[in-house]
């Protein structure tokens, strides 16, 4: 089952209706997906099951049953993604349409491509073809390794702001 998630507080129309799109030419409808409750008068799916909003139970049980995660690029459902060890298809808002506030979902999503288990479709014509890629044969999961450490160079530009810059203090 594909689990398709864009938040609770913001529309993904744009998101939504490839997943669609792509629903109908595959024939692939073992597709639920939570598109926010906010505004009645976008996108509604026409060829997969979906909901506004889910209560965080029914959040949960339905990441847990999915072999694969469609998302915008919120550090919600990433962080989620990781630590449930579930391949991760992300497609991140845009700021020139008006989809959030800036474009800090694509430098996120750049950064998340890098790891096992993490999709990047920077848009609706790239979604498609992912798909059919990641549901011809199982996704790989999301390793042990990417799940649990920081990168190698976030640690160690943490420690040296700790040891180096005015946060540490040895007095």
């Amino acid at each position: 089952m594909i689990f398709a998630t864009v938040g609770h507080e913001l529309r993904f129309d744009r998101l939504i209706k490839g997943l669609d799109d792509w629903a109908f030419a595959s024939g692939n409808n073992d597709i639920f997906a939570q598109i926010a409750e906010l505004g009645d008068n976008g996108y509604s799916p026409r060829n997969f099951e979906w909901q506004s909003f889910l209560d965080p139970d029914t959040f949960k049980s339905n990441f847990e049953k999915a072999d694969l995660i469609v998302a915008h690029a919120g550090m919600g459902t990433i962080i989620t993604a990781l630590t449930m060890k579930k391949p991760l298809l992300i497609m991140p808002r845009k700021g020139d349409l008006k989809e959030t506030r800036n474009d800090h979902q694509i430098a996120t999503a750049e950064q998340f491509a890098k790891r096992s288990g993490i999709y990047v479709a920077e848009d609706e014509v790239a979604l498609g073809p992912l798909l059919d890629k990641l549901t011809a044969n199982p996704a790989p999961t999301i390793s042990e390794a990417a799940s649990q450490f920081a990168e190698p160079e976030l640690i160690k530009t943490i420690r040296d702001f700790i040891y180096n810059g005015k946060a540490y203090d040895n007095s």
